[in-house]
């Protein structure tokens, strides 16, 4: 840990971004055969930055240090662990997220990464990674992970039956890694500090491991009888505009923010719309809790040395 530290503080107070040489690639991190260099970091932080139209400057890329090795490491991890599987790369999804953020322009997003001068390609290695780890999630947990619609549309017509009136909150969140030591508290101090000063939104995009990161950490209108208790106690101790305290969930840490809330009438709500919002909802939970899990073993488990 005291190793992990010490090479963080020398890693984000040394390297001067805007200074780094074209040519120069020097490794940082090292997992078995998956070696992080210096260039990669480098591309990582200026995708972020471009992904979320943020302005490239210094101040900005210092911000986005931390969380974009961090982000390495998990890409390493995840690509180690899928090194043992025979898992297709899938074109038509990587297609379709990539319209998806680009507006249905991927040539012009192409252009931006060449105009910043950004590496496509590794852009691209990451995104095909990142959804063959989520093939091997839904393999290796699909029964655990399927959720029964029929079910779920019992629980919502039961709730609607028993509720006059009920809230729903229109909400951001911000997500991040639990390490289960010291660090966890850095982060939060750091990032309620960063909150303060730059705001929420700036934080999503700085910090945040969600993938609602692209989006502002917009979670879109959601019912208070979908939120868990131990969640809502949160939500009902703040204002619109306002954050919650931090708090622990399925290996993360979790800061959410109420930017509009309303009351809804149990006659309004649309029976089908819901059941399958809580359908995907509850799914992507679970797809969470179990991803996050396989990676904190994996990060236990294999050896990190850092140059």
């Amino acid at each position: 840990m005291k190793k992990f530290l010490i090479f963080l503080f020398v890693f984000f107070t040394g390297f001067n971004f805007l200074s780094f040489a074209k040519d120069e690639n020097k490794i940082v991190v090292k997992i078995e055969n998956e070696l992080i260099t210096s260039y990669d970091v480098k591309n990582k932080i200026l995708t972020s930055l471009v992904l979320s139209n943020s302005e490239i400057t210094q101040e900005n890329i210092n911000k986005l240090k931390r969380k974009s090795l961090e982000g390495l490491i998990s890409n390493r991890l995840k690509r180690i662990e899928l090194s043992k599987y025979s898992l297709k790369k899938n074109n038509v999804k990587i297609n379709s997220y990539l319209n998806s953020i680009s507006s249905n322009d991927i040539n012009g997003l192409k252009s931006k990464f060449e105009i910043n001068n950004i590496n496509f390609e590794i852009f691209l290695e990451e995104v095909d990674t990142e959804f063959r780890w989520r093939n091997l999630i839904y393999n290796n947990y699909s029964k655990k992970i399927n959720i029964d619609p029929k079910v779920i549309q019992k629980e919502v017509k039961k709730m609607i039956k028993n509720e006059k009136k009920t809230i729903k909150f229109n909400l951001s969140e911000i997500e991040i890694f639990i390490e289960n030591n010291q660090l966890d508290n850095e982060k939060i101090i750091l990032l309620q500090k960063h909150i303060k000063d730059f705001g929420f939104e700036d934080a999503v995009s700085k910090f945040s491991i969600s993938n609602t990161s692209n989006n502002n950490g917009n979670l879109g209108w959601i019912n208070s009888n979908s939120i868990a208790n131990d969640i809502l106690k949160y939500l009902n101790e703040i204002e619109i505009g306002e954050v919650t305290k931090p708090f622990k969930k399925q290996g993360k840490i979790i800061f959410l923010k109420i930017n509009d809330k309303k009351v809804s009438n149990p006659s309004e709500i649309n029976i089908e719309k819901m059941t399958t919002e809580l359908v995907e909802k509850k799914k992507n939970e679970l797809f969470d809790l179990y991803s996050n899990s396989l990676l904190s073993k994996l990060k236990n488990t294999k050896f990190i040395e850092y140059y």
